[in-house]
């Protein structure tokens, strides 16, 4: 009782849940100040079953997110700070990544596919091909038909796991994204868990309607999906059951940077790149290969608020590759280190396609490439190149953000991981030519996520009106080249992406009217009679050797 009444009240306190494609976090926030009291995080392991495949294991997403709560309530703990106090946790995730189990028995009936797989690059093709003038918008959900998005990955899954098959068949299979399958498991699990998504989830599988912000009987139809196994829709700030409130990632940071009006944006860089724009309450349909999403529903009975995004696969990622795949770098602060040594790219230009380019070209086809190598040039040039892509890759899309809408961005918010990288926030401002703003307190996903939670009805420990805000203070990067080298190297990035298009394709090679080289019959002559031509020199060849 002595140990317990020397406990620090700080008033309410929030938690936030935080499950990304890389590490799982647990935050716990005061609901007053916005103040971060503590946090632990864990790293999620992706494995790589085949060339463009990319899975996680649910249960040890599962398992980190119980860990994470565990650690930071002992660091709470070890501070006198009282956890009876936390009144509400909040969810937000990685968004498209797809799972299926069994409700009955509780168990995952395959690996999650993450967001980023390419497995169903074919699948996305034949759609394509069929739709009128190979119209990849064609389904008229604000997002273009993608290997990205979710339905396409549950098709996979039904097509091609027989656990997914027959769990469909016999009406024990549930579908998910990583939101639904935590809050299934965290508020019961087979013993009458919630099965729940929210509207900012829902409008990223390709299956709802954002118009009439349910799933569409239409588009379940089309991708043959049953809606039996999908998770009931519901607001993101809203009591589920011991969780209160859900949002995927980037709809919580841009929450958590207070974007509540109609032309504000934010920028999170993470292990991809996401730029959304909050366009209100009625969705605005990109002409410039953006998406149209739900950026926020606070309330059952609140309107929903719409955003613009532009998103890209590979930036934070880049690093992960850089360290894993090449080795050139132990840590991501030694990433910063080598680009700062140099200074320049030297030349040296890198598209990270590596799960093909997202917005604004919607094309899985494109690979990864480097251009203008030199003798001269090294790790630390090809360093600066791989920040310098990440930077590029943001103009990309901030220019068709500002096509699409009509005003230009006079600055920009930023906030993710890799904002800790002061180079690369510089070279971001130099490249945008407009001023990178970055708050103090990082934390902007989890802080979304824990506002959300703490204004739901019910709960009331967090105003969301706009004077009770508590004020971000933040740090501003100022452009510091001039405009006219600035577009010379967006310039030559352009030329380096466009080296990288159609370089994979799942279509038989042809000889560009359709058909199999074969069919055609002098060039099949050639081919084989060069084959016989090789053939007879070598044993024409020898004897002259032994001679």
């Amino acid at each position: 009782m002595a140990a317990s009444s020397n406990r620090i009240m700080l008033g309410p306190l929030v938690a936030a849940i935080d499950q990304g494609t890389s590490s799982t976090r647990f935050l716990v926030f005061n609901a007053k100040t916005a103040e971060l009291l503590s946090h632990h995080q864990v790293e999620i392991k992706q494995s790589f079953p085949k060339e463009g495949w990319v899975e996680e294991d649910p249960k040890e997403i599962l398992q980190s997110v119980y860990e994470c709560m565990d650690r930071t309530c002992e660091k709470l703990t070890q501070l006198n700070i009282d956890i009876s106090n936390i009144k509400a946790i909040g969810v937000t995730n990685q968004r498209e990544t797809t799972l299926v189990w069994d409700k009955e028995t509780g168990e995952p009936l395959y690996n999650a596919i993450v967001w980023l797989d390419l497995r169903t690059q074919s699948t996305v093709e034949r759609l394509i091909n069929k739709t009128p003038g190979r119209n990849k918008n064609h389904l008229k959900t604000g997002l273009p038909i993608s290997t990205y998005f979710s339905a396409v990955k549950l098709r996979w899954l039904m097509d091609n796991v027989e656990k997914v098959h027959e769990a469909v068949l016999s009406h024990r299979a549930m579908f998910g994204t990583v939101d639904s399958w935590l809050i299934w498991c965290l508020t019961g699990g087979k013993k009458g868990g919630v099965h729940c998504t929210d509207v900012t989830n829902a409008s990223r599988t390709m299956l709802f309607n954002i118009h009439t912000m349910d799933w569409d009987p239409e588009l379940c139809k089309y991708f043959d999906i049953p809606m039996e196994i999908l998770p009931k829709v519901r607001s993101s700030s809203e009591i589920y059951g011991l969780m209160v409130s859900c949002l995927g990632d980037q709809s919580a940071a841009l929450v958590g940077q207070m974007c509540f009006k109609d032309g504000q944006a934010k920028n999170t860089y993470g292990t991809g790149c996401f730029l959304l724009k909050n366009v209100g309450t009625k969705p605005v349909m990109s002409d410039h290969g953006l998406l149209t999403t739900v950026a926020y529903k606070l309330g059952r009975d609140k309107p929903a608020c719409y955003a613009l995004e532009g998103s890209v696969a590979i930036a934070g990622a880049v690093v992960r590759w850089l360290k894993d795949n090449l080795g050139i770098i132990q840590t991501s602060t030694e990433l910063e280190e080598l680009a700062a040594d140099v200074g320049t790219s030297y030349g040296c230009y890198f598209v990270p396609a590596f799960s093909g380019l997202y917005a604004p070209y919607w094309e899985p086809s494109a690979r990864g490439i480097i251009c203008g190598l030199t003798q001269f040039t090294n790790r630390s040039h090809l360093a600066f190149a791989a920040l310098e892509a990440v930077c590029f890759q943001t103009r990309e899309i901030l220019d068709a953000m500002n096509q699409d809408s009509g005003i230009h961005l006079s600055q920009l918010q930023v906030d993710g991981g890799m904002t800790s990288n002061r180079l690369l926030m510089q070279l971001q401002a130099d490249i945008l030519c407009i001023p990178v703003v970055k708050p103090s307190m990082p934390e902007t996903t989890a802080l979304g996520a824990a506002m959300a939670a703490g204004a739901a009805e019910g709960v009331s420990v967090w105003s969301l009106t706009p004077e009770d805000l508590t004020e971000v203070t933040s740090e501003k990067f100022e452009p510091q080249i001039n405009p006219e080298e600035s577009e010379l190297r967006y310039a030559r990035w352009k030329k380096a992406v466009q080296r990288a298009m159609n370089w994979e394709t799942t279509e038989p090679v042809n000889n560009g009217n359709g058909t199999s080289i074969f069919s055609s019959v002098p060039l099949g002559f050639y081919i084989l009679g060069s084959m016989f031509m090789l053939i007879g020199a070598k044993y024409i060849a020898v004897p002259n050797l032994i001679n």
